[in-house]
């Protein structure tokens, strides 16, 4: 019998037979310590775990079903999306190693990097987000320990050939990490492409409810395997059962939402694309947009989550237009069932290569609501920009 998809396997861990009679979900289990029979048995891991960190059986099916839908040899569950970022970071570098990324990178990823890591000397470096594969590679030196890579990148979009990096880092002793939450191992899978380890926030599409902060590691190998839960285990990691039970939860329903949020969001760029105020949409779905080849090789699907670039504007004219929005909520995450705005202009200082955008970029994700109702709540907000560029373009009496 063939693999089953995706869609299948997210189920099937819940009625698999042979357990005996049980509810669908696992029992929500509240417990720091756990009890044994005979005290022979309380170190004994083959009968469970020995103590409430170790994660008890909500936590456990929830990184099983993950391990599966990543097609990896293992997956440890850690308390945040920023917390798998830097868990294989820890745990695959050494002073005086180097971390290559894209100067892309997500805004707390660069900072634990720039703060964190630099102050307990690995170094980190910064590839031009559309850089080639080849000046990427041109940048792996003796130091570069580590490869971090985001696909796409955060808020610009680009996309890198993962494969063709995995195969070039390999050969170097380079091992490759890759932000996977955009895709939340269902749309890709980049351990299947040569990636050594993929991470996803599962505070976002996993999850799907904008109501638990979680983070997943994937790896593919049995050394990183110990590395990776070596260090969760001395961090002292944990996940509640409570969100490790809600997450499981939204798991086995991600397929669909995040299908269905995906085809709104391909209406909801291609509308923006066509609007006078827009210079470009960052999303890769898009035909026109630079990453699109790949993302057609590499996905099974996408994210709801794209940037707009427009033309010209300023901060209080992207401020005017989402004061004026109604139906998308005005906070940081996404994967959620609502639809979200965030206004990213002053993230560009961040960078050493920052893009030469046409105006001020913009952030959508796009939930589970009507796109025409989306697109009628954006009309509203893009009349507001327009009344605001109008009336700074008036000569003053």
């Amino acid at each position: 019998m063939t693999e089953p998809s995706p869609r299948t396997l997210l189920i099937a861990g819940a009625t698999r037979r042979g357990r005996g009679r049980r509810p669908v979900n696992p029992p929500l289990e509240r417990a720091s310590t756990l009890l044994s029979d005979r005290a022979r048995d309380m170190r004994d891991d083959s009968l469970g775990p020995v103590y409430g960190l170790e994660g008890t059986s909500a936590a456990r099916e929830l990184a099983a079903t993950l391990a599966q839908l990543e097609g990896a040899r293992w997956t440890g569950l850690v308390p945040s999306g920023l917390a798998a970022v830097t868990v294989p970071l820890l745990a695959l570098t050494r002073p005086g190693d180097e971390v290559l990324t894209t100067d892309a990178v997500y805004g707390p990823t660069r900072r634990f990097l720039s703060r964190y890591m630099a102050g307990r000397g690995v170094t980190a470096r910064f590839h031009a987000p559309a850089a080639s594969t080849e000046a990427i590679v041109a940048m792996m030196d003796e130091r570069t320990r580590v490869l971090l890579v985001e696909q796409p990148a955060s808020l610009t979009f680009e996309m890198v050939d993962l494969s063709a990096l995995c195969a070039e880092a390999r050969v170097r002793g380079i091992k490759v990490v890759v932000d996977n939450s955009w895709a939340a191992g269902l749309a890709s899978r980049p351990l299947t492409l040569g990636a050594d380890v993929s991470v996803q926030a599962v505070s976002k599409y996993a999850a799907g409810h904008s109501d638990l902060l979680m983070g997943a590691v994937s790896v593919a190998d049995g050394a990183d395997q110990a590395a990776v839960s070596n260090t969760i285990e001395d961090l002292g990691w944990h996940v509640s059962p409570d969100d490790a039970w809600l997450a499981l939860r939204g798991l086995r329903t991600l397929p669909l939402r995040m299908a269905e949020q995906a085809r709104s969001a391909l209406v909801v760029a291609e509308w923006l694309r066509a609007r006078a105020e827009v210079s470009r949409v960052l999303y890769p779905p898009l035909p026109d947009d630079a990453g699109h080849r790949i993302w057609q090789r590499d996905y099974r699907g996408a994210a709801a989550l794209m940037g707009v670039v427009m033309h010209g504007g300023s901060t209080e004219a992207a401020h005017a237009l989402l004061d004026g929005l109604s139906l998308f909520g005005l906070g940081y995450s996404w994967g959620g069932f609502e639809s979200l705005i965030t206004h990213e202009t002053d993230q560009m200082a961040l960078r050493h290569h920052p893009p030469a955008l046409e105006g001020e970029l913009l952030r959508l994700h796009i939930g589970l609501e009507d796109p025409m109702d989306l697109i009628a709540d954006l009309e509203i907000g893009l009349g507001r920009w327009r009344a605001l560029q109008d009336s700074n373009l008036r000569p003053s009496a």
